[in-house]
């Protein structure tokens, strides 16, 4: 077991410059100037995401990945590494399948003959580069939980930055970090025998201790800015906003950037969709999938509901453990949180859909059939979703659509560059021990 990795020492230091951007609150409207790590606001009102007001402008840079929209994305202002991206393309062989004149993918993986250069398979790459960019010069330890992706990606993202962080995940998701790459010894492993919830209950017991630092999952403005990336790239491509945006959500971190995303675009004159009139249309309208055997959002949206209503016993950890895409199975998401996921789906028009096993699976083989790369299980779910809106009647046919994917390219990455070996973490928590006792066996504090 490697020793827990230590916060650098506190010297004393000049202020920093003010940031280029401020936070906003959505329910008392203050602004902030960003340390790098605030993750609320300290009001006393109900729970609210901060977001980002930026005083640039739109304009992307040269390159590629996340940080050719720089403008866009709340960083320290220091130099920036090269970081990896998705792409865009038009999907017409998939849209024959569907009955789609304009589907377009997002596709947020890794396909080099696309230029899709995610080596984790997954959109969360975007995210963990905006969060480390967004860091203060010497920031304390990050500690994150994960169902596999977002381990994966912060995994890869602090062991090239030397970026100390404690990783928290569930057993299982051991195998989804096969891809990252090699770890450095500033990142730390640690696994609990048990699910997702777990693993976020000891990582919140981690990042109390003295040093350490919640990263923050939804409500780290880096976070969602650095997904919304991709509907950014996207909107380049296409030349406009696209009519409908379609993804598989768990949390809903990534529908909520894009919304926002398309909402900064639309104020700063980007061209939106026209309607069949001719008439300018608006933001885009969002089609969010789930994947039943757990889809709390879905039920939430359907029966009205503030919050989802969610349990812990053993029915409900028997579903999560059912879910074919088990990255999905957030069971306290933002939802009715101010410009949380009930908010944006209101202001979109927008639904959440729920999508089974066998559907996604279905899906999964039809992407592969037709355009010719495996796709993650989460983006079946969004894919099967799509093709439920697409029967219902929700899209037509002439629609321009953009379903994000928002992992793909596993399998393709693994047979270019296999994995060395099992991942193994630094410790293992075994079942029953508290999140408080687990936490000090972690930091020793």
């Amino acid at each position: 077991m490697t020793s827990a990795p230590q916060a650098p020492a506190a010297r004393p230091a000049a202020a920093a410059a003010p940031r280029p951007y401020l936070l906003r609150c959505p329910v008392c409207r203050q602004g902030y100037q960003d340390d790098g790590l605030r993750l609320d606001c300290a009001a006393a009102h109900r729970p609210g995401l901060l977001s980002t007001e930026y005083a640039t402008a739109f304009a992307p840079t040269a390159g590629e990945g996340p940080f050719r929209y720089r403008c866009w994305l709340p960083t320290a202002g220091r130099a920036l590494p090269e970081g990896g991206g998705g792409t865009t393309y038009r999907a017409e062989r998939l849209g024959r399948e569907l009955g789609l004149a304009e589907l377009w993918v997002a596709f947020s993986g890794y396909w080099p003959e696309r230029g899709a250069a995610l080596a984790t398979g997954s959109f969360k790459e975007l995210e963990a580069q905006a969060v480390l960019a967004r860091l203060p010069e010497r920031p304390p330890v990050l500690v994150v939980a994960s169902a596999g992706n977002t381990a994966a990606a912060f995994l890869r993202a602090c062991s090239r930055q030397g970026v100390a962080c404690v990783l928290v995940v569930p057993e299982t998701a051991l195998p989804a970090l096969a891809t990252a790459g090699e770890r450095a010894d500033c990142v730390r492993l640690v696994t609990v025998a048990g699910d997702y919830t777990d693993a976020i209950e000891l990582a919140d017991a981690i990042a109390a201790r003295p040093g350490h630092q919640a990263e923050g999952g939804t409500r780290n403005v880096a976070r969602r800015d650095g997904l919304g990336t991709a509907l950014l790239a996207a909107a380049e491509t296409i030349g406009r906003l696209p009519d409908h945006y379609v993804q598989a959500v768990g949390s809903g971190a990534g529908a909520i950037a894009a919304h926002q995303a398309a909402g900064r675009l639309l104020a700063a004159g980007f061209p939106a969709a026209p309607d069949r009139a001719g008439r300018s249309g608006g933001l885009p309208r969002l089609t969010l999938c789930q994947n039943t055997p757990f889809a709390p959002m879905v039920r939430a949206w359907q029966q009205g509901l503030a919050e989802p209503a969610v349990g812990s016993g053993p029915d409900v950890r028997a579903a999560v453990a059912a879910a074919h895409a088990p990255e999905l199975t957030t069971r306290k998401p933002p939802y009715g949180v101010a410009g949380g996921v009930r908010e944006i789906l209101t202001a979109s028009g927008g639904e959440l859909l729920a999508a089974d096993n066998a559907e996604a699976v279905a899906a999964g083989r039809l992407f592969a059939g037709a355009e010719g790369i495996d796709i993650a299980p989460a983006a079946a779910v969004a894919l099967a979703g799509l093709r439920r809106a697409v029967a219902a009647g929700r899209i037509g046919a002439r629609d321009t659509v953009l379903l994000h994917v928002t992992g793909g390219g596993r399998a393709r990455r693994a047979a270019d560059h296999p994995p060395t070996g099992a991942v193994r973490p630094d410790l293992r928590i075994p079942a029953g021990l508290g999140p408080e006792a687990a936490a000090y066996l972690v930091t020793g504090a």
